[in-house]
């Protein structure tokens, strides 16, 4: 029993001697830097995650208000007029709408189907270009962080080193210690990459989707305007509820030798 005591107190000694304001302390200036470099990245990283999950999830709801209730109605513009002011799906048939207006006006004979291909397009990569967003600070992050943590604990050890020696002794007592705690920084790299890494590929994925549904919806205001409204989606009517008839009540007639029940 005393034994273990002794050994959680020696280990609780070592902890307050060697940790990681120790270690920045130790590591000086370039230390303090790295640690400031991580933890800004740490910041935005987690910023920009749930900032573009909200924006994701924004355009994911639209999404599934257009395939609602979008095509039920009687024209591009009676439809865009239902959607919300900032809505992707919304500035697709507003750039649509425009791009046939255009053509109306050019002097230069081009196929209808070609320009307003070209401008829903422009107007998908736009939006598309937007999702992305950030997404290239997450994958920068997440190559770099555990570099520059590991740059930080290289820079830990060559002090250390340099302390042990000018002190004189090298026991393992001496070492362990110091190099142990200049790995906190390699750590921390890793803590912020992690996320980063993570947090990218899910965005990513959730992009995919989206461009995905975007792209479907464009193709589908194309074929609208191209046949003048001939052809559009067909959107599933909601079934009506069935009646229910009520039962009618049995009647009951005498007979000679009883009275029986019959039902009509």
């Amino acid at each position: 029993m005393s034994i273990s005591i002794l050994n959680a107190g020696a280990a609780s000694a070592a902890q307050e001697q060697f940790g990681f304001w120790n270690a920045l302390n130790n590591g000086g200036a370039i230390s303090y830097a790295t640690a400031g470099i991580l933890l800004v990245m740490l910041f935005f990283t987690l910023y920009i995650f749930f900032t573009k999950v909200f924006e994701q999830q924004k355009i994911i709801n639209q999404g599934r208000r257009v395939r609602a209730t979008f095509w039920n109605s009687n024209s591009l513009r009676e439809g865009a007029a239902k959607l919300e002011k900032n809505s992707a799906y919304k500035q697709l048939v507003d750039d649509g709408l425009a791009a046939q207006e255009q053509h109306a006006k050019l002097t230069d004979p081009v196929e209808a189907h070609d320009w307003l291909h070209g401008s829903l397009q422009r107007s998908e990569d736009t939006i598309n270009s937007a999702l992305g967003g950030g997404l290239a600070f997450l994958a920068t992050v997440g190559a770099t962080a555990p570099f520059i943590g590991l740059f930080g604990t290289v820079v830990g050890i060559y002090k250390a080193l340099l302390g042990i020696a000018a002190a004189g002794q090298a026991s393992i007592d001496k070492v362990a210690g110091p190099v142990g705690e200049a790995l906190i920084m390699t750590a921390f790299g890793l803590v912020v990459a992690v996320p980063a890494v993570l947090g990218y590929n899910f965005l990513q994925r959730r992009n995919k989707a989206i461009q995905e549904a975007l792209g479907a919806f464009a193709n589908d205001v194309l074929g609208y305007l191209a046949s003048n409204g001939a052809v559009k989606p067909s959107v599933a009517a909601r079934k009506p509820a069935a009646a229910t008839t009520p039962a009618k009540p049995a009647t009951t007639t005498a007979g000679q030798a009883g009275g029986v029940t019959t039902k009509p």
